[in-house]
């Protein structure tokens, strides 16, 4: 039920603790760079995991769909987060992300649907497809100025999200990205955004009102369909069927 890798282990390989369903609690030992792919997916039991600073680079689906993870702290030390690592993490509650991970991948948080709160750093540049889609307890999400990139569907169907802010990094709000996402009722848009990608606010019933700022020059095809606007404020844009 318990396991500690102890120190003299420098990595924790690919598939190394897949299925281990009884798997409840792992500390890693100091001396552990690297947590490979599907490391501890499946793992259904495994409730607590400390990841010491020694870790630089965790796997692709590495914790997937552990189901009993409550919380996770990933430290300043890790650099890399391979894509859906995290998936269908359904009871995780909070995230911690460290100070020197600048990319959050594809599908990272997809499904965790107990997830309340995420503080994404500044060392963050990119955040790439569906990264915290279906992630239907998250109430708000801040991007900071650092984030340059944002993929599409990035919070798709978070249906308890009420607050957005998009700092002053972004360029593009790519399509889907808060769709269906019926609760949101505060939506800031950063001074550098230029395009608001296709059905990007589709279904945000409780959005009533939004500034689209002056730097903003086309917003695309049902941006805002079966939203709840009622004031728009806006200066010149190219609009394909709002």
């Amino acid at each position: 039920h318990t396991i500690t890798i102890p120190d003299s282990v420098t990595s924790i390989a690919y598939d190394a603790f897949q299925y281990c369903t009884a798997l409840q609690s792992v500390t890693i030992g100091d001396s552990v760079t690297s947590i490979g792919g599907y490391a501890f997916a499946g793992c259904s039991a495994l409730q607590s995991v400390t990841i010491p600073n020694s870790v630089t680079d965790i796997g692709n689906n590495a914790f997937e769909t552990c189901t009993a993870l409550q919380s996770i702290v990933i430290p300043d030390s890790v650099t890399s987060i391979g894509p859906t690592a995290f998936a269908g993490c359904t009871a995780l509650q909070s995230v911690t992300i460290g100070d020197s991970v600048t990319r959050i991948n594809s599908d990272l948080f997809r499904g965790c649907s107990a997830l309340q709160s995420v503080t994404i750093p500044d060392s963050v540049t990119r955040i790439d497809v569906a990264a915290f889609r279906y992630c239907s307890a998250l109430q708000s999400i801040i991007i900071p100025d650092s984030v340059t990139s944002m993929g599409d569907y990035l919070c798709q169907s978070c249906t308890q999200l009420k607050t957005v802010i998009i700092g002053n990094g972004v360029t593009t709000i790519e399509g889907y990205s808060f769709d269906n996402c019926p609760a949101l009722d505060s939506v800031t848009i950063g001074d550098s955004v230029t395009t608001i990608g296709n059905y990007v606010f589709r279904g945000c019933s409780a959005l009533e009102t939004i500034i689209i700022p002056e730097s903003v020059i086309s917003i695309g095809s049902l941006a805002f369909q079966s939203s709840g606007l009622v004031t728009v404020y806006m200066t010149y844009v190219v609009v394909s069927n709002l």
